[in-house]
């Protein structure tokens, strides 16, 4: 007995030598990787990991009261894989069809097996076809149930991997409740729907300024085409940042190394109500006369903001498309327009005054062996006039006449006259793509080796044989309503980050004064006739005072031949205290004699009349609210709301902030904070301080949030928030 366990003992001795043995080396082998191999494996490690760049969220391009006009949002392509094989497992009591627990994997290898069980993935989709179908036209309702149902069976019978579900891109939302679908609502590898997701750039309201915001390629990687969305990019795109890319439990994941840095928020000057009306008042004239293409632009005459561009062309299709930004681009003879600048270069020399009197006979006169002709000389033309005169009728004999007898004998002066207005320089726009302006005298026109011609100062005169951008007589006019002032012309107002103004741009001034106080009175009393008594009484309004100058042009191609008019109108109101200048330009007209004041000026009329109604109702709005009405309070930050109340003097704060979920600037990073109720701005800045990604909808307050508040925070995930 006792020798049986000294066996027994000698054995488990041995046993447990041998297997301290055995750890010893492992220890000493982990030991030796930790300390000796270390250096080494770690450039081992390198080669296997997957970094990858981590795009950043374009910024967003806002409004001048912080509408969204363009921003970035996450949009999907669907698919089914119909030869998915986990999806059998999970359904098999929906078909009667029981298994035993051997990996699904390993049976996948049985070819009798594989055939069998997708067949039996047919029959339980086939169950499943009419409720989907139904599922996905209620999502897409442009296709129907049947359409869906012969779809899928297609794809089922096809045996597809990658099966599309639906051909265009959706967005998040639509995304969120296809994955509700039965069969689709599993996991990927049980349910088969796979989806490939875009970062698209999407535009709220539409063709709206559509041009001068811009576009982005399709691979918005490769940057912007045009409009300030290019002009700003550098800000707008923001930096990359970079990820490791790892498969947990079937999918893969991207785990931030050095989090992206998000582009900034472009504000602009535009205003989206103001926008919409000039856009409707054009597009509805351009239909009536059947025009080709219109433009308007409206500034602010003070500051230069532009507060409203649009741009329409005809499509082949015969409706209107903002195509080109030809507003800023478009280098045509001004017409009419341009006799302003002629007759402030006169007066400023001092050889004319309005009462200066030409007489203009029968609307004919011969000038350099060349016929001049005034737009009624069909009609006897209009005899002696003033200069007042001459400008409210827009005599071309009459203004021709004047510069002619003033400056033939150095034409070179009344050149120089217009440079000393600035209306030979370019603007230099925050945007790009604009024309330089054409003006050319002798001295000019020899540098170049062209020939200045004895005809050529009288036409110049009444806006031929130069070119000017719409934007640039826009500019001189807005001068002479800001008293003489010419500022540059601005599109955008201020960068934002998180938030922040990190960048603002203010008025620039181009020229101090283009004319003296006496000129600039003398002009800006015969623009105001032009209105009263002249040919832009359509322009007029019985409520407050307009001014401006209407032009007709014949547009020449490049033959030498006529290809139609361009009649325009610019102008600005209310004329004894001018807010806003404003230019309508429309080309080739087909219905209807063109007229600069019947059609350019009847559109001005429109816009001028429903922004003078808009502007005064906001401020009727704005003196009730100081009268007493109490705002609303949004939810959000609580020290800014305090601040924001105590600055514009809003009495019994206390219960308006009693009113609304106010939050502390303390957050749980961890955890996905409740947004609903709050405006915009709370709510993306108490997202993203938690590492979450921002896609707004919307205006308002916070209707709905994609990920609820209080689940667990995911670094770089996509949180989508309705405003209303």
């Amino acid at each position: 007995m006792a020798a049986e366990k000294k066996k027994i003992l000698r054995r488990y001795s041995v046993i447990i030598s041998i297997m301290v043995i055995i750890g010893i080396f492992i220890i000493g082998m982990a030991a030796h990787t930790m300390f000796f191999k270390r250096n080494y494996w770690l450039v081992v490690a390198e080669r296997f990991v997957d970094s990858i760049p981590d795009k950043p969220n374009r910024g967003n391009i806002l409004s001048d009261d912080g509408r969204l006009l363009a921003s970035s949002s996450p949009e999907y392509r669907i698919s089914v894989d119909f030869t998915t094989p986990g999806i059998y497992t999970r359904n098999r009591k929906e078909i009667g069809w029981t298994i035993d627990t051997t990996r699904i994997s390993e049976k996948w290898k049985d070819p009798i097996f594989k055939r069998d069980t997708i067949a039996k993935h047919e029959a339980l989709l086939n169950l499943k076809i009419d409720t989907i179908s139904m599922g996905l036209h209620k999502i897409f309702p442009d296709k129907s149930v049947a359409h869906f149902k012969a779809h899928l069976k297609a794809g089922l019978k096809a045996k597809s991997k990658d099966y599309l579900i639906y051909p265009k891109r959706i967005s998040y939302l639509q995304y969120l409740e296809v994955k509700k679908l039965p069969i689709f609502k599993m996991h990927l590898y049980k349910g088969g729907l796979k989806k490939e997701e875009f970062n698209s750039r999407k535009k709220p309201f539409g063709s709206l300024a559509a041009r001068t915001l811009g576009d982005l390629y399709p691979d918005m990687s490769k940057g912007a085409k045009n409009g300030i969305e290019l002009a700003f990019d550098s800000l707008l795109k923001g930096e990359s940042g970079v990820a490791q890319r790892k498969k947990v439990k079937y999918q893969w994941i991207n785990q931030p190394v050095t989090p992206p840095e998000n582009g900034c928020d472009i504000v602009t000057t535009l205003n989206v109500d103001m926008q919409d009306l000039c856009e409707k008042a054009l597009v509805d004239k351009l239909k009536e006369i059947d025009a080709d293409m219109g433009v308007i632009i409206l500034m602010e005459v003070k500051t230069g903001e532009i507060k409203a561009i649009v741009n329409m062309t005809k499509g082949k299709d015969g409706n209107y498309y903002e195509m080109r930004n030809n507003a800023i681009s478009d280098m045509l003879e001004p017409g009419s327009t341009f006799k302003t600048a002629s007759l402030m270069v006169a007066i400023e020399d001092g050889v004319i005054s309005p009462e200066t009197e030409v007489d203009t006979g029968n609307g004919v006169m011969e000038i350099e062996g060349r016929t001049m002709k005034d737009h009624n000389a069909n009609r006897g033309g209009y005899g002696k006039i003033n200069v007042m005169k001459i400008l409210g009728y827009s005599s071309n004999v009459g203004v021709s006449y004047l510069i002619h007898k003033y400056y033939h004998n150095n034409p070179q002066k009344f050149v120089d006259g217009l440079k000393r207005m600035s209306l030979d320089q370019p603007l230099h726009l925050q945007i790009p793509g604009e024309g330089t302006p054409n003006i050319r005298g002798p001295k000019e026109r020899k540098e170049r080796g062209e020939y200045f011609s004895a005809t050529s100062l009288p036409w110049m005169s009444i806006g031929y044989e130069t070119q000017l951008p719409p934007i640039n007589i826009l500019t001189f006019y807005n001068a002479i309503a800001n008293n003489g002032c010419m500022v540059r012309p601005m599109f955008v107002r201020k960068v934002m980050k998180d938030g922040k103004v990190v960048k603002e741009y203010p008025t620039e001034v181009i020229n101090e004064q283009i004319c003296s106080p006496k000129t600039l009175n003398q002009i800006r009393a015969m623009l105001q006739y032009v209105v009263t008594d002249g040919l832009a009484k359509q322009a007029g309004n019985p409520q407050f005072p307009v001014a401006g100058k209407t032009g007709t042009a014949q547009i020449w191609n490049s033959k030498g031949k006529t290809g139609g008019h361009l009649v325009s109108f610019c102008g600005y109101f209310p004329a004894d205290d001018p807010k806003y200048c404003c230019i309508v330009s429309i080309q080739n007209p087909r219905i209807g004699y063109p007229s600069g004041g019947a059609m350019a000026g009847s559109v001005f009329g429109q816009i001028a009349q429903r922004i003078y109604a808009l502007v005064t109702t906001s401020s009727l709005k704005a003196a009730d609210s100081d009268a007493g009405i109490a705002p609303i309070v949004k939810s959000g930050n609580k020290q800014e709301a305090l601040f924001v109340l105590d600055e514009v003097k809003v009495p019994d704060r206390q219960s308006l902030m009693a009113s609304a979920d106010r939050e502390e600037e303390t957050v749980d990073r961890d955890i996905v904070p409740d947004v609903i109720g709050m405006g915009a701005k709370d709510a993306v800045y108490f997202l993203e301080q938690c590492g979450l990604k921002v896609n707004l909808s919307g205006k308002g307050k916070v209707k709905r949030q994609s990920v609820p508040g209080g689940k667990r925070a995911i670094h770089g995930q996509t949180v989508t928030v309705e405003l209303q």
